[in-house]
Parts: structure tokens; sequence; C-alpha cells
């Protein structure tokens, strides 16, 4: 099926970032005032934390950032290269060259925007157990301008992909891009996805992802985000299932199609709101000693899903395909992979 597979079919925007992964005690999250399974963005407390990871952790690099992490496994998947293309700002240094080097390896086509001055974005991956906590210093990613969509190579990759994936930490760097390839997905049929990726932005970016959501076709998120977008949004329930079914219900600009919402619950069912209905698939059940880093098993799932969705597979294949990605990613340090995917119905 991937022979059939055209290369730019796949456009992926969002935060390029270096992951400095690094398995850590509780002393060192209450230290920095982290959680033990949540995402932010660095403050200046947060600044010497890196360098603490590198000098005295013993941590490893990893090419990350939740897009470009999804359109890797998406890759991974599809077998032919540059099926998927991958857009964000970075510095012009030693990291975006890893950076760089590490995304074309997985076939990903990768069309960075380079900052002059500003460093690279990295993510500090603080593993403790099972968990990870996840404290971004965006740098060069928070410099994404508009104006890099527009340069001509980069506006024939935009009008050739037929599918768009955003997460929602690139609400917080370039919403004006966001609208950009949101309308220009409704005007012309394509399909628009996001993610909601942490629960700060759905009440702290709510305004910048309320705009957007009129558009989106198909919303993934966690329980956590799930949760925290109802309270954002006065839905009046923490139950997931009817959080699920009013988020497709909500206004949506192309009223021929409704929006389809996916919730993922760690290792409880996924839930699926399609068609005023619920459905559930029930996640891959792992003993805990197998279980090495839930970092990046949500973009896992999203790369797996889309995989599929891009061949015309069914919306059930296509998260039963999401759950054997985010398995394989779970047993594994960072959203890594390593041979051929043996995925089967």
């Amino acid at each position: 099926m991937a022979e059939k597979l055209r290369e730019g079919l796949i456009l992926g925007l969002g935060n390029p970032l270096l992951d400095i992964s690094a398995v850590v005690d509780e002393d060192f999250l209450k230290k920095y005032n982290l959680k033990a399974n949540d995402a932010i963005l660095a403050d200046e407390s947060h600044k010497p934390l890196y360098d603490e990871l590198i000098e005295q952790y013993k941590a490893e690099f990893i090419a990350g950032g939740a897009v470009q992490n999804t359109m890797r496994v998406a890759q991974w998947f599809l077998e032919k290269p540059h099926v998927a293309t991958f857009m964000g700002c970075v510095g012009k240094d030693k990291y975006s060259k890893i950076l760089e080097e590490k995304a074309r390896s997985s076939g990903l086509n990768v069309k960075y925007q380079y900052h002059d001055t500003v460093p690279t974005g990295t993510c500090g991956v603080l593993i403790t157990g099972k968990n990870r906590s996840l404290c971004a210093n965006l740098a060069a990613a928070n410099c994404f301008q508009t104006s890099h969509i527009h340069e001509p190579a980069n506006q024939l990759l935009l009008e050739s992909a037929q599918y768009y994936y955003i997460s929602g930490f690139f609400l917080t760097v370039s919403p004006e891009t966001i609208q950009e390839v949101a309308k220009h997905s409704h005007k012309n049929g394509k399909t628009f996805m996001m993610n909601l990726s942490a629960p700060f932005l759905c009440e702290f970016f709510k305004k910048p992802m309320m705009d957007a959501f009129p558009y989106v076709d198909i919303i993934f998120g966690n329980e956590t985000e799930a949760e925290a977008f109802s309270k954002a949004n006065d839905l009046g329930t923490m139950d997931r299932k009817e959080i699920a079914l009013k988020m497709s219900k909500m206004d949506k600009v192309n009223e021929k199609r409704q929006r389809i919402v996916i919730i993922t619950q760690g290792a409880d069912n996924v839930i699926l709101a399609k068609d005023n209905t619920i459905q559930e698939f029930p996640a891959t059940s792992l003993p805990e000693e197998k279980v090495v880093d839930t970092n990046g098993a949500g973009d896992a799932f999203v790369g797996g899903f889309i995989a599929q969705y891009a061949q015309g597979k069914s919306i059930e294949t296509c998260i039963k395909c999401g759950i054997w990605a985010a398995t394989v990613i779970v047993q594994r340090s960072g959203c890594t992979y390593e041979g051929k995917p043996d995925f089967a119905i």
C-alpha cells in the first residue's frame, strides 16, 4: 500500500526540540517545581536544569518535539521517504544539525526555518519510574514566522499536502500560521488535525485554541488534557466520554464532516467520538517491567494513526495502529524505534 503514497502528502508544523533525556529522582523534580507527568514551558527558574541534566545525570540526546516525533513515526510505517514534511524553527547551531540529521535519517522531509541569533530549542525529559515530566525551552522554536510557509518551495509543499497536523504547543508560537493552514485546508476540502498537547494550553491559550477549533477535523488529547479542556470551556462534565461527545459537536466551519475526537487514557481504553456515538478501544496491557519510558507515547499514537489515515484505512484500523505504535514506543527510551513495523490487524 505504501508504494501508492506520494511525496508531500502529509505536512506537520510544530516546535523542533532536542530532547535531553535523563532518569532523575523526586528531589530533582521538587527542586525545579515540576510534577511527575506534566508538560510545561520553562521559565527563568528552569534554565540551569538542562546543564545539570547533561553534567550530572548522563543525559542522552534524542530528536524531539511533539509533531516532529509524530511525523517520524508516520514515516516509519509508510516506508517511503518524504511522504511527510515537517516545518519548524531552529537555530544555526550544532543542535539543529543533530536534529536534521536524525529526522532525515528516518525519511522525513525537513524544512526548518533558521534563526540567526537564537539557539535551537531543548526539552528536558525527566524520567521518574514510569513517568516523565517535560520542561521545554522553546528558544528558536518560539521564533517561527508565517513568512516561512510563503516561500515558494514551502508554499508548494503546503498546497500539495492533503493532511495537516499541528500540535497545541504551536498555539504559543504562531497562531497566525495555524489560522492560515486551517483556512487553506478547509477551503480545499482537506483534513486538518490538531492535538490538545498539554492541560495548560486549554486554560492559558484558550483564545487561539478556540479560534482554530472550528477548523479541526480530528482532535487528539489525553485524559488530563480532555478534563482541562472541559473545565476551560464549561462543558459541565468530567466524564471523558461525555467530554469527547461534546467536543465533537462544538461549532465547526465544515458542517458536512462532524469533528472526530480521540482521547487516549494511558493503559486504559482509547475513546473515539464519531458521528454522535462513542466507541472504546482497549489499549495493550504491558507487564510493568516492560514499560521503559512513556515519553513520546502520545506522539507515536498519532503517528501510527496518521500513517493509516493517509492510506484511506478505517478509523478503527487507524486507532489500532496508534495503540500498536504507542505500545512499541513505551518499551524504549524516548520516541525511538528500530527495524520495520510489523503492525497487522
